[in-house]
């Protein structure tokens, strides 16, 4: 139980260039918990004796776990619903639901017609087949899109990049992108069904990284200068089930 009906009170520690702010829990416990949860905020679990000094010690030592795990979540990829692929389901295309549409065909294939996923097969019962049409369907359209935006934004930043980042489309289960540090951008390819602000949201991100690899202050002031609204064009995307 809680010491206080409050709300838990907020501290923050300074870590190399980052400022970490963390909710504080006390409770009859015997243990100290860090916790970053998916939308970054990081909360503290104390016993009811623990010393406000020795939890900033805590959590300072946790500094470089507690960065990772908030870069993680920043381009975190939710768990995905169960799909049956079957008529009336729906599914996004650049931030739009569209809904399925199965239809008995000769030849399997794919198409976006008024407002609905027409998806032609032998065997409507084929989801097994369905799902593969729908997979390539959209992996064809994230090529040409996703480079397409790429290009756009690496336009439109107003900071000079270290080099020519390469683009690589891969396959991830819980990341929208991420960056390495020989300078590829990595995009998954899930993102086509992020509307077109969600795409160039990470695609920055990813950019403003290759000059500020950690999440301290000046990468904040450069995504900042390049989004001024990317924290709720991130919350958007956090919450798209495709």
């Amino acid at each position: 139980m809680y010491l206080m009906k409050d709300k838990p009170k907020v501290y923050n520690i300074v870590y190399g260039e980052t400022n970490i702010s963390f909710s504080l829990i006390q409770s009859q416990r015997k243990t100290l918990e860090i916790s970053v949860l998916p939308d970054m905020s990081v909360e503290v679990k104390a016993p009811v004796k623990a010393q406000l000094d020795e939890i900033k010690k805590r959590v300072y030592k946790r500094g470089y776990w507690i960065l990772k795990r908030q870069q993680e979540f920043e381009t975190y990829l939710p768990s995905q619903p169960v799909r049956k692929y079957i008529s009336g389901e729906t599914h996004r295309y650049l931030g739009k639901q569209y809904r399925l549409k199965i239809l008995k065909g000769t030849e399997p294939q794919v198409k976006l017609i008024r407002g609905f996923l027409q998806v032609y097969v032998p065997d409507k019962k084929d989801s097994k087949l369905i799902k593969e049409l729908l997979e390539d369907w959209f992996s064809e359209h994230a090529k040409s899109i996703l480079k397409n935006r790429f290009d756009e934004c690496r336009k439109k930043i107003k900071f000079k990049l270290p080099k020519q980042p390469e683009l690589v489309l891969r396959n991830m289960k819980t990341r929208w992108g991420s960056c390495t540090k020989d300078g590829r951008i990595i995009l998954n390819p899930k993102l086509i069904h992020a509307s077109t602000s969600c795409i160039d949201y990470v695609i920055i991100h990813e950019l403003c990284h290759l000059i500020e690899h950690n999440h301290s202050k000046k990468f904040y002031e450069l995504i900042s200068k390049a989004i001024p609204n990317w924290r709720e064009r991130q919350k958007k995307l956090n919450q798209i089930l495709v």
